[in-house]
C-alpha cells in the first residue's frame, strides 16, 4: 500500500486534476489509510486460491467471480486511462476484468507470490524493485526500485535526534517489527534490555501486539537507562527513527530493499519463518551485497546480542555494510513508475 502511495504522490507533482480511484478488499484498514490521503476508495470482493482447503475453495472461487463483476462495473463508470497493481490476489478480479486497459504491475519483494506471478500475464509493464527479479518472469521486467515517501528523505540525523530526543552519544539502535511487531524479537530484546542499553541507545518499535509487555519492562527500568529507552507501539514519523539509527533489528519485507538504502542503514535481518520464503530471499540479497547479516528466527535467542557486540567492536565492517546498503538506493524509484504510468495512460 505504501509504494502505491508514493507513486500517487509522484504522479500528482507531473499531473494536473490526476483523478484517481483506489480498488481495495473490503473490511480491511487499507481504506481509512487511503481515504486519509484524500483518494476515493471502492472495495470489491476477493479471495486467493492458493493453500486453501478445499471446503473453503468454492466459496472464494464465488468471491472472485463477484469480484470480476464488481471490477466490470467499477471500470465501465471511472473509465480509466491506465491500471496499476500493486496488491496480492485483491487485484486479480480487477485484472481479469481490465484486461483490454493498459496497465503496470509492480512487484515489492524479490521473488513475487503466486498472485502477482498471475497478475503479470496481463500487465504491460512489470516494474520491480531489483532486476533479480527477472528470473521469475517470462516477460522483460522494468527496474525502478522502491518507491519512497517523500517525507522520508526530509530527515536527517541531526534532526532526527532532536525530534527523538537521542543524547546519550553512545550507537542509536533501531529496533523494528513492522506495524504489527515481531513476537520473537521483542521478546529476545526485553530478555537482553538492560545489557542492550549499556551499549546503546535504543528505538524500539514494537507493534500494537506487544506494546503493554514493553510498556511494562520500560517502566521497570532505572532513570538513566530508561531515558535511553525509546520504546513505541507505531511511530508515523518513520524517518526520524531510520535518519538517526546506526544499525537496524527487524524482519526482511519489501520496505528493507528501499528505506534502509536511502539511509544507508546496516541492518541484522530476521526473516519472518511463517514467510520465510519471500523475506529470506530479500535478506539473501542484501547480505550478498554486504549491506546486511541475517539471522534465522530460531537462533535469535542465542545469537542476537553476540552479533550486535561484534558488530560494535568492529567499526570499520559497519561503515563498509553502511556504504554498500546506500549503494542500493534508488530515491527516484516512484517517479520513475509515475512516468511510465503516464506514457502507459498515452496522455
Amino acid at each position: 500500500m505504501y509504494p502505491a502511495l508514493a507513486v500517487h504522490s509522484a504522479l500528482t507533482a507531473k499531473v494536473r486534476d490526476l483523478d484517481t480511484l483506489w480498488v481495495g478488499g473490503e473490511g480491511g484498514m487499507e481504506e481509512s489509510l487511503v481515504k486519509r490521503q484524500g483518494i476515493t476508495f471502492q472495495s470489491i470482493p476477493a479471495a486467493g486460491i492458493h493453500g486453501v482447503g478445499l471446503v473453503t475453495l468454492p466459496r472464494n472461487f464465488t468471491l472472485i467471480g463477484r469480484g470480476i463483476l464488481a471490477s466490470r462495473r467499477i471500470l465501465k463508470e471511472f473509465q480509466p486511462d491506465v491500471l496499476f497493481f500493486t496488491g496480492g490476489f485483491v487485484a486479480v478480479p480487477m485484472a481479469l476484468a481490465g484486461i483490454r486497459y493498459s496497465s503496470m504491475l509492480y512487484v515489492p519483494d524479490i521473488e513475487p507470490g503466486l498472485a502477482l506471478k498471475s497478475l503479470s500475464r496481463f500487465a504491460d509493464v512489470i516494474a520491480v524493485t531489483t532486476n533479480q527479479s527477472q528470473k521469475f518472469f517470462k516477460k522483460k521486467v522494468f527496474e525502478t526500485g522502491y518507491p519512497l515517501r517523500a517525507d522520508l528523505a526530509l530527515w536527517d540525523r541531526s534532526t532526527a535526534h532532536r525530534h527523538l530526543s537521542i543524547s546519550s552519544g553512545l550507537p542509536v539502535l533501531l529496533i523494528f517489527g513492522g506495524s504489527k511487531g515481531a513476537r520473537s524479537i521483542n521478546t529476545t530484546v526485553l530478555n537482553n534490555l538492560r545489557e542492550l542499553l549499556a551499549r546503546f541507545e535504543i528505538i524500539h518499535l514494537s507493534g500494537e501486539l506487544d506494546w503493554p509487555l514493553v510498556k511494562h519492562n520500560r517502566e521497570q527500568l532505572p532513570m538513566e537507562l530508561a531515558a535511553r529507552y525509546h520504546a513505541l507501539p507505531y511511530l508515523h514519523d518513520m524517518g526520524s527513527a531510520l535518519a538517526a539509527a546506526d544499525l537496524v533489528i527487524s524482519r526482511a519485507g519489501a520496505s528493507a530493499l528501499g528505506e534502509y538504502p536511502l539511509f544507508g542503514l546496516p541492518a541484522v535481518l530476521v526473516p519472518y519463518p511463517h514467510a520465510w520464503r519471500y523475506q529470506k530471499v530479500n535478506a539473501d540479497y542484501l547480505t550478498r551485497r554486504g549491506a546486511a547479516i541475517i539471522l534465522e528466527d530460531q537462533a535469535l535467542k542465542v545469537e542476537l546480542f553476540d552479533t550486535l557486540n561484534v558488530l560494535l567492536e568492529n567499526p570499520n565492517k559497519l561503515k563498509a555494510m553502511r556504504a554498500a546498503m546506500f549503494e542500493l538506493s534508488h530515491p527516484r524509484a516512484a517517479e520513475k513508475i509515475a512516468s511510465k504510468l503516464i506514457e502507459l495512460a498515452g496522455a
